[in-house]
């Protein structure tokens, strides 16, 4: 058995992994539990976070949206933030931590499949209006970009009645992780890093 918490960046993502990720981990022998932050993470937060979270825990992991990352640093990439998230950690416990951030935010594996968003929003028309989104990125929802027009959710708040902790994992959950996994490749790498600490033998 492995232990894993996983820092998550609010409700959304937290009710997201209990619905979708611990029930595909859990029979594999990894169970997950996420922890919520309430917002505002920065990497000053997530040093005390992860400080408090990676001496329960087998493994540490993050779960963090790269639009909502506080006070990042000009020319900031998914990598130099995930790289700083490790360096926050003691030297000694670094191989215990996994950290992801999601480009662009949690809403952009959400656009994996319009016609989900479209059947839990109630609304046909959607899976146009999604559709040319996608294609807009070449397919690929992490492309999705992020600022305070565009980003996934925002898109989502103005052209419908989305409400974010409720129907954003209730459309993960309609989309399932395998075609959220075939669409998002960075989502994907992530999970699969999960899915390793059991097979490495960890």
């Amino acid at each position: 058995m492995v232990r894993v918490g996983i820092s998550v960046e609010g409700l959304t993502e937290e009710r997201f992994i209990k619905i979708l990720i611990d029930p595909h981990l859990s029979p594999k022998g990894i169970y997950v539990t996420p922890v919520s932050m309430d917002g505002n993470v920065s990497i000053d937060r997530v040093r005390h976070e992860l400080k408090n979270l990676i001496y329960s825990f087998d493994y540490v992991s993050t779960f963090y949206d790269f639009y909502g990352f506080k006070h990042k640093d000009d020319g900031e990439t998914k990598l130099t933030l995930e790289a700083k998230i490790n360096e926050s950690v003691k030297v000694e416990l670094r191989e215990k931590v996994i950290p992801y951030v999601q480009m662009y935010e949690f809403e952009g594996l959400l656009f994996s499949s319009p016609g989900a968003i479209a059947s839990v929003l109630q609304d046909e028309s959607l899976i146009n209006w999604a559709n040319r989104i996608l294609e807009e990125h070449n397919d690929n929802p992490e492309k999705v970009n992020d600022s305070r027009e565009t980003a996934p959710s925002k898109r989502l708040e103005k052209a419908t009645n989305y409400r974010k902790t409720t129907h954003g994992p209730n459309i993960a959950k309609e989309i399932g992780l395998l075609k959220i996994r075939e669409m998002c490749s960075g989502f994907d790498l992530w999970l699969k890093k999960l899915e390793e600490l059991r097979l490495n033998g960890f």
